[in-house]
């Protein structure tokens, strides 16, 4: 009998290590990225896991830090704009805008309509090109193919109109302090109008397509959804915090260029899910469209920039023919421009949500600082808030339905 107790009792030891090493392996850590292809190249995420179960998610950012803040610093006013192309490279142009703008709130210089038209033109091709982007790599995230390869073939021919105007597919440098670097060539404006027209019904059956799985609706209803007094408090913006029922859009609540005098809805959700940040993604879509449709149709003639050769080089022709031209060309890229102490932050409504430039200058020919507020930093600081308590197959829904892009988390 005490044989019999001397081994259940070096049994129980034994079962007691056991269940502890079993304990200790219930919950595990996993690396995601940033081979994964659904980590945007450059993101690690370090898992929690209990089983399938993601308890706690750590970003890992900074593979594509390049200083672009401290870059600007050191760059006359005019050399810093192709920087921002490469923040958020799918949203190229939209970049410039926050950037152009906060130099002319500086200069306190005004820029003639037809070069706020053509800025707001761009600015919503930047948005479709943007939302096409977010919502067929998701797609293909969730398993998904074709909307991929169709929303690819929609965006070529948006590369081939930023192509037209600035001569770049991709980081066109095209929004200039003062206005834009050249006017639409001729045929360009029935080119954007004939696309808008065809697109709407490509549009329609990407979402036909998707809207009909019902695998798609089951990857994103109720996934990685928030209240709305989270996201505001997580520092949400953009299309994260309008899914929630917050109708939160700069264009409409602080109008600049010439957005008061469009009319368009801005989509807001209501359970602040996956499924609702794609509706409204596609719906933005349709909105642009209508955007540009008015834009075109009340474009004026004018000229593309400002005449005042201080802020703004003078046009080719004259610098050949007219020696104080010639000056003013020199002085502008030889010295720049200086502006008096500045301090002050400006904000347009980026795809991807607010994206703001703080600029400080004191009376130097490059600013004092530059601060970059990117909306995708922000929405990718509360992916453990969102992730948590879902399951490792929802980790891709999830960063997908952020749309986040790391040239302008990183910086």
């Amino acid at each position: 009998m005490i044989l019999w107790k001397k081994i259940m009792k070096k049994c129980k030891v034994k079962l007691i290590k056991v269940l502890n090493s079993y304990t200790a392996l219930r919950t595990y850590k996993l690396n995601f990225g940033p081979q994964h292809p659904a980590a945007h190249g450059v993101l690690r995420l370090v898992l929690e896991l209990s089983g399938e179960v993601v308890l706690n998610a750590d970003p890992h950012i900074g593979f594509l830090h390049r200083g672009t803040e401290k870059l600007i610093e050191n760059k006359m006013y005019h050399q810093s704009i192709p920087y921002f192309d490469r923040l958020d490279y799918v949203s190229m142009m939209v970049q410039e805008h926050a950037f152009i703008l906060a130099i002319e709130n500086a200069m306190q210089i005004n820029i003639p309509l037809r070069s706020q038209y053509i800025r707001v033109i761009f600015s919503e091709i930047t948005r479709i090109l943007n939302h096409l982007m977010a919502v067929t790599t998701h797609a293909m995230d969730v398993g998904a193919l074709t909307p991929f390869l169709w929303g690819f073939e929609e965006r070529e021919k948006l590369m081939r109109l930023y192509e037209r105007v600035s001569g770049a597919r991709m980081h066109a440098a095209y929004f200039r302090i003062g206005g834009v670097s050249q006017d639409l060539p001729g045929g360009l404006l029935n080119s954007i109008f004939y696309f808008i027209n065809q697109f709407k019904y490509r549009l329609s059956e990407m979402v036909e397509l998707l809207d009909k799985g019902r695998i798609w609706r089951q990857r994103l209803l109720g996934v990685g959804a928030l209240s709305k007094k989270d996201a505001i408090n997580l520092g949400h913006s953009g299309v994260m915090l309008r899914s929630t029922g917050s109708l939160s859009d700069l264009r409409q609540n602080s109008p600049y260029e010439t957005y008061n005098k469009f009319k368009f809805q801005t989509p807001i959700g209501n359970f602040g899910d996956s499924y609702d940040r794609y509706v409204l993604r596609v719906d933005e879509m349709f909105q642009s469209i209508a955007i540009i449709q008015q834009a075109i149709s009340n474009i004026p003639e004018g000229p593309h920039k400002c005449n005042d050769n201080k802020y703004v080089p003078p046009i080719r022709r004259k610098i050949i023919n007219d020696m104080e031209s010639m000056i003013h060309h020199f002085k502008f890229y030889s010295e720049g421009t200086k502006i008096d102490g500045y301090d002050g932050y400006t904000a347009i409504e980026s795809p991807k949500g607010e994206f703001g430039v703080f600029l400080s200058s004191n009376y130097k020919k490059s600013p004092e600082r530059c601060k970059i507020r990117a909306a995708g930093f922000y929405h990718l600081s509360s992916f453990n808030f969102m992730v948590n308590n879902h399951f490792l197959a929802d980790v891709t829904t999830i960063i997908g339905t952020q749309d986040v892009v790391f040239g302008e988390i990183d910086r």
